[in-house]
């Protein structure tokens, strides 16, 4: 699969350049707003919190409300961009003639816009992470409203917004120039290590009080219309400094309340702090490389072993037919920790003979992986569940939960880890069960860690991986009772570097994106399929000793290594 952003012809930067001029688009900085008391963000809607487009229209119908990605709250906006509709949404406000504006927002995706109807607008090329853009106008002599709007660019991919503001007086041609009072007692009523619950007293004013909008420092976070608001996607352990200010019909804005300063929890006991980034490493297929040119040139220190497989009876051996103990694996596992790092291996996978459908209960199972646990003194285990046989045999399922809780009761510090399929929004039915069936047993899984690959991502693999991780999040959280936080810190990605088998691209860029995403949430563990194939075959397909596309020697190790968590 060809990646049609890496084509430089695709949509060049004078083109772009060109067509705004030729819309009569003029591109300007920030512009300050002058001092008012009526300065307010008069949007409705402006970080879609209310779960609705209303009041934004958006053309082609491609607008939608999205729960992830967000810049804060729990909502944004997305575009889906086609190769004949930019996804322009927008939104009309009335303004009052002859004053000065300054129109801000935050975007994600390729060639994201933001600006008002015949007037200043601003753009940002390709962020990979929310970006903030902020462009100031004035109304002319006898204008009462403008159109504010976002848009992406033709075929450029889906894009998002999120918190945008229009700060300035509201219009509508009345003469209420009374800002309310202040909002008083502000106070957090409860925290999280991921949200802030907030409350104040109620303002007064002349006409009527019709939102609160809430700071966090000099950003507004969030707006309500009653007395209390909960602030979330915030930093575990990290101090926040909120006020707010009332806002009547006509704009009037109050002054702020005073301030509270909050500390958000770190986590809880729901947290394992366990991180891992640990590509996979396969000493049996793909030409394996040698590890220590690997690590000195990566700086990489732990690797997944795969595969561990029943030699028959129950017995483990590596890919059912090299020695537990004594062979090429034990060889390459002393030089990896001779270079000071270490290993997990991995057992099962998508084919073979695998010891949880194989060993006949959970206790034999159990003695199973006791055997591989102590041959290498391991901190770690993955248990990759796929296929028929495992993953989507509820028994087989039960058999291997039961016997990671057991082994990991039998050898205190040990970390368990289980790897499964997904689909782009989530886990699918069997991955849901294996979480509920976790839970059910008090396995105590450290870390679920699912594969966004071969799973319909087709060319957005970053949005996708994205997506994915959301919906695992949320089933944690609605399984465990866990909050933000936590759920994240028991998450694990394995990707497939370069063309996936349903050919699938993940570039070195796109994966670049995907270990900032997961070091920016604080997730548990990185991995991807394989190291074997971390080497450039441009054109190459799917085989086992490279990647399939242009790239650099072990450059998707390298991006790996800078996993932190």
């Amino acid at each position: 699969m060809r990646n049609p952003l890496s084509n430089p012809s695709r949509r060049p930067r004078r083109r772009l350049l060109a067509l705004l001029a030729t819309a009569g688009l003029a591109l300007t900085g920030a512009v300050a707003l002058p001092g008012t008391a009526q300065a307010a963000n008069i949007l409705t809607n402006p970080g879609l919190e209310s779960g609705s487009l209303s009041p934004w229209s958006c053309t082609g119908n491609l607008g939608s409300v999205v729960s992830s990605p967000v810049h804060s709250g729990s909502k944004a906006l997305a575009g889906a961009v086609s190769s004949s509709d930019n996804a322009k949404c927008s939104q009309t406000v009335a303004v009052k003639p002859n004053t000065a504006y300054t129109l801000s927002g935050w975007v994600r995706g390729s060639y994201v816009y933001l600006g008002v109807d015949g007037g200043a607008s601003t753009w940002t090329s390709s962020p990979s992470a929310y970006a903030q853009l902020s462009v100031g106008f004035t109304t002319g002599a006898s204008q009462t409203s403008a159109t504010i709007y976002t848009h992406g660019w033709y075929a450029q991919g889906t894009y998002y917004a999120d918190d945008i503001s229009l700060d300035g007086p509201g219009g509508g041609g009345g003469s209420d120039t009374q800002a309310p009072t202040a909002p008083t007692s502000l106070r957090s009523t409860a925290k999280t290590s991921s949200t802030v619950s907030l409350a104040w007293n109620a303002s007064t004013d002349n006409v009527g009080v019709t939102a609160y909008d809430i700071y966090s420092g000099s950003n507004q976070v969030l707006s309500v219309s009653g007395t209390t608001a909960t602030v979330s996607g915030l930093s575990a352990g990290t101090a926040y400094t909120f006020t707010v200010k009332a806002r009547d019909a006509a704009g009037n804005t109050s002054a702020a309340s005073n301030a509270v300063s909050v500390t958000t929890d770190t986590g809880g006991g729901g947290g394992t702090g366990f991180k891992q980034a640990a590509p996979y490493l396969y000493e049996g297929w793909g030409d394996p490389p040698s590890v220590s040119t690997v690590m000195s040139s990566t700086g990489i220190k732990w690797f997944t072993m795969a595969f561990m497989l029943d030699g028959g009876g129950c017995n483990p051996m590596w890919d059912s037919n090299r020695p537990l103990t004594g062979g090429v694996d034990q060889t390459v596992i002393n030089q990896i920790r001779s270079a000071g790092g270490d290993i997990v291996p991995s057992f099962g996978g998508w084919q073979g003979s695998k010891l949880g459908a194989n060993c006949s209960s959970a206790s034999a199972l159990a003695a199973a992986l006791q055997k591989v646990i102590d041959a290498y003194s391991l901190k770690a285990i993955d248990m990759d569940i796929e296929n028929t046989d495992e993953f989507e045999n509820e028994a087989v399922q039960a058999r291997i939960l039961t016997a990671l809780k057991t082994v990991k009761a039998n050898n205190p510090g040990l970390k368990t880890i289980v790897t499964f399929g997904t689909s782009t929004t989530g886990p699918t039915y069997y991955g849901n069960r294996l979480i509920e069936q976790a839970k059910s047993i008090g396995a105590d899984i450290d870390v679920f860690t699912i594969m966004p690959f071969d799973f319909g991502g087709g060319s957005d693999m970053y949005g996708n991986t994205v997506n994915a991780t959301e919906g695992l999040k949320a089933k944690l959280k609605s399984t465990f009772g866990w909050d933000d936080a936590t759920a994240y810190a028991h998450i694990g990605i394995s990707g497939m570097n370069g063309l996936s088998d349903q050919q699938e691209l993940t570039s070195p860029a796109i994966w670049t994106q995907i270990r900032d995403w997961a070091n920016s949430h604080h997730i548990a563990r990185l991995a991807f399929w394989s190291v074997n194939r971390d080497r450039p075959c441009a054109g190459g397909g799917v085989v086992s000793n490279c990647s399939g596309i242009s790239q650099n020697n072990w450059q998707f190790t390298s991006i790996t290594a800078g996993f932190t968590g």
